[in-house]
């Protein structure tokens, strides 16, 4: 039976915890979730595309769009934003798809406050000295703003409460499958299909 609506679902962690990485092997598997592009101000790393990786915006631009609404959510982290444009989401969510949101953690909280029922998971490093090391192995931050990355890392991890699953990033794929029985077993809830099947036995 077609659900009348998607759901959205809400991976975030602390910085280098490997959402990209996670995303892009769910995507590889499941094809029929749709995956939101974030926006942000940082500038591309290597391999990054416009409008594959992330929509790529001035300072200037973004806060356009967050003065017009365009943001489902946005958080300003480490002197860049990056937010959710909001008309994607909406209208995949509206013709019955999953969609997941790759966001970082202060917007997932800002999610969270308009769209409950949405699916929240926290990705979580096997330990602090792994999360470090990933960061370091990026090659893209000096050791001060690496140190500030674990700072923030620290207070993020604190807020896992705020979540309702936990996936640790041990193994790329061992993530995967977590995620996506999650997944399977939200869309089985009766919460979310009851309605349509007593329309069955209305008929």
């Amino acid at each position: 039976m077609k659900r009348e609506k998607g759901l959205l679902i809400v991976l975030s962690g602390p910085s280098g915890v490997g959402k990209g990485t996670v995303c892009g092997a769910l995507r590889e598997q499941d094809t029929e979730i749709k995956y939101s592009v974030s926006a942000t101000t940082r500038g591309p790393r290597s391999g990054e595309e416009d409008g594959v990786s992330y929509f790529f915006k001035s300072k200037e631009e973004f806060e356009r769009m967050i003065n017009e609404g365009e943001m489902l959510e946005y958080a300003k982290y480490v002197s860049n934003y990056y937010g959710t444009p909001r008309a994607y989401v909406e209208e995949m969510i509206e013709k019955g798809h999953d969609v997941i949101l790759e966001i970082e953690v202060q917007g997932a909280l800002q999610v969270k406050e308009s769209f409950p029922e949405g699916v929240f998971i926290f990705l979580m490093p096997p330990s602090l000295k792994e999360l470090r090391s990933r960061i370091e192995g990026r090659g893209t931050e000096t050791g001060d703003l690496i140190d500030s990355r674990m700072t923030v890392a620290k207070d993020e991890i604190d807020l896992m409460d705020k979540y309702d699953y936990v996936v640790e990033n041990d193994e790329v794929h061992l993530a995967v499958e977590r995620i996506k029985s999650i997944v399977t077993a939200e869309n089985c809830k009766k919460d979310r299909l009851i309605h349509l099947y007593k329309q069955i036995v209305e008929e």
